[in-house]
């Protein structure tokens, strides 16, 4: 008899901002697989006997196969009739590669659930006192994956959105800064528009660096991944809620 399989969002890191149901799912485990971004202190909720798995990419690393091995894993543990909980930083179908791995349960005729967890492209400029919305600054915002390969392979028309709406959020974009904030320019933002970058976001040592699009290179040099790139007019309220 199948196991099951949950797909469980861990949050934007802080740990006590994992979901009740997901936290549940947590205690239930036979098997956990577990992402990088996922607070490793959420793995003290899993029981004691439940076989703890790294599946996370590192920094460099090629994804495929990882991702590959992640399918064939959560396949074979949960055909031994295991209750199986795969860990992802963030919300499962945000950039995670939830939607492929549900794709492959169900292929292999294995049952699952997705427990959707709180992405780090609203918590991250939340937790800096960023809204990605505020009434009569920005009514919309867009959520790009910014890390190298996928951010040099976007549509053109996806930078244009992302220069013309209001709030522009990218994650995992710190490496490819410079090539984000020159489409920026390429559809037409202003060069004074406020920019923000948000690292260790929702953690105790995490580190907000404002400036703007011409100056926020300058000012980012200590800035590490992960961190949340964040550009539009938002960026300046948080100066009005006493960030």
């Amino acid at each position: 008899m199948s196991g099951f399989v949950y797909l469980v969002g861990a949050g934007p890191g802080d740990p006590e901002l994992i979901t009740l149901k997901g936290l549940k799912a947590l205690q239930s485990a036979d098997v956990v697989l577990y992402d990088r971004l996922a607070a490793p202190e959420l793995l003290e909720h899993a029981p004691s006997q439940a076989e703890r798995i790294y599946a996370g990419k590192d920094l460099g690393t090629p994804s495929q196969p990882r991702q590959d091995a992640i399918h064939e894993a959560l396949v074979h543990h949960a055909k031994l009739g295991k209750t199986v909980v795969r860990l992802k930083g963030g919300d499962p179908f945000v950039f995670g590669r939830g939607s492929e791995e549900a794709a492959y349960l169900t292929e292999h005729g294995i049952s699952y659930a997705v427990i959707p967890g709180i992405s780090s492209a609203i918590a991250g400029p939340g937790a800096a006192g960023i809204p990605v919305t505020h009434r009569g600054v920005s009514a919309g915002f867009c959520v790009f994956a910014g890390q190298e390969g996928e951010a040099n392979h976007l549509p053109e028309t996806h930078w244009q959105a992302a220069a013309l709406i209001g709030t522009a959020v990218f994650l995992m974009g710190v490496s490819r800064l410079s090539k984000i904030l020159e489409k920026q320019r390429q559809y037409g933002r202003p060069e004074n528009t406020p920019v923000a970058l948000i690292a260790s976001a929702t953690y105790p040592g995490q580190k907000v660096v404002t400036g703007t699009l011409a100056t926020i290179e300058s000012l980012v040099t200590e800035i590490l991944p992960p961190a949340i790139i964040v550009i539009g007019e938002v960026v300046d309220v948080r100066g009005q809620l006493g960030w």
